[in-house]
């Protein structure tokens, strides 16, 4: 399995699996809903342009405003678009910040227990075990129309990018 060197602040850490490329087949995955059910990705969001955003840790300041700016532009989008934050967060906690900061666009997954989605989608970080942050655009037959992997994890993705390719899916 590859192993890619990223930044978190100032520290070096390691992030397994291959990186994905525009034009593959968004791999299925399963995960864990706020309400402990399992989450099958391809299952749930059969028929839908997706948005997937990765997050280190949503209890944290560059994780909520990536959260929020997602949650504040699927206002503006079309229905046939959903956007998906996955962490590695427990699920009481991803219920709990949701409910706390407003966030009612985005729907928020877990993949604390199975690691399924970072396995797939090359987003684990060896050391800390948690998701390297990363933004996917898959179109409704789910192949990859927009890839994001960030190098430095206290960085914000572009979102203006992301929704466009959303968008011009449409």
């Amino acid at each position: 399995m590859t192993e890619r060197k990223k930044k978190f602040g100032e520290e070096i850490v390691t992030v397994i699996g291959d990186e994905l490329n525009i034009g593959d087949t968004a791999p299925n995955f399963k995960a864990i809903n706020n309400d402990l059910s399992e989450y099958d990705f391809y299952k749930e969001e059969e028929g839908k342009i997706k948005i997937i955003s990765v997050v280190p840790s949503l209890d944290t300041s560059v994780c909520e405003i990536q959260t929020t700016k997602f949650n504040q532009a699927a206002a503006d989008i079309s229905p046939d678009v959903v956007i998906v934050t996955i962490s590695n967060d427990l699920p009481f906690a991803q219920e709990r910040f949701c409910s706390a900061k407003g966030i009612d666009q985005v729907k928020t997954v877990s993949d604390y227990n199975y690691l399924d989605f970072a396995d797939k989608y090359g987003t684990l970080i060896k050391e800390l075990k948690l998701q390297n942050r990363a933004v996917f655009v898959i179109d409704k037959d789910n192949k990859l129309v927009h890839i994001e992997y960030l190098e430095q994890n206290t960085s914000l993705p572009d979102y203006k990018a992301a929704i466009e390719a959303a968008k011009n899916l449409i």
